[in-house]
């Protein structure tokens, strides 16, 4: 993506675009990608095993859908539903094993920038990038 000095996206747009399956875990779609942040907006196909972004802290703002989630334990596992707001820092552990309600679809801001690639699973035969998150 290259880079854009500013920009009116239309999120619900965004989200509604997206298929109703895909092969991997997530599909997103990047409207910015700079050093400092990136943004963008995915949907969850499947529940997410454990995992972690060692780059980038992650900002995620429920657009729709209901699901489970946690972060650095399974025993902080909870419910998350529209209008509400998730963050966690670089190197935490999270998960979303559930999606009780969908489409689960998410506004992210990730600052720095996450590069496509980093996700490290906790189990490596959970999945790789490839396998967790494509492009559109």
């Amino acid at each position: 993506m290259e880079s854009i000095e500013s920009g009116k996206f239309d999120v619900t747009k965004i989200a509604a675009s997206f298929p109703e399956s895909a092969d991997t875990l997530l599909l997103d779609h990047y409207m910015t990608d700079e050093e400092a942040a990136s943004s963008r907006v995915f949907r969850v196909y499947r529940g997410t095993p454990p995992h972690y972004h060692a780059k980038s802290d992650e900002y995620l703002y429920i657009l729709s859908g209901r699901g489970t989630f946690w972060m650095d334990s399974v025993d902080t596992k909870g419910e998350f539903g529209p209008g509400q707001l998730i963050f966690f820092k670089k190197g935490t552990v999270h998960a979303l094993p559930d999606i009780l309600e969908g489409p689960v679809i998410f506004l992210s801001v990730d600052t720095p920038r996450r590069d496509p690639t980093d996700i490290i699973f906790v189990n490596p035969e959970d999945g790789s990038p490839d396998t967790f998150i494509a492009g559109r």
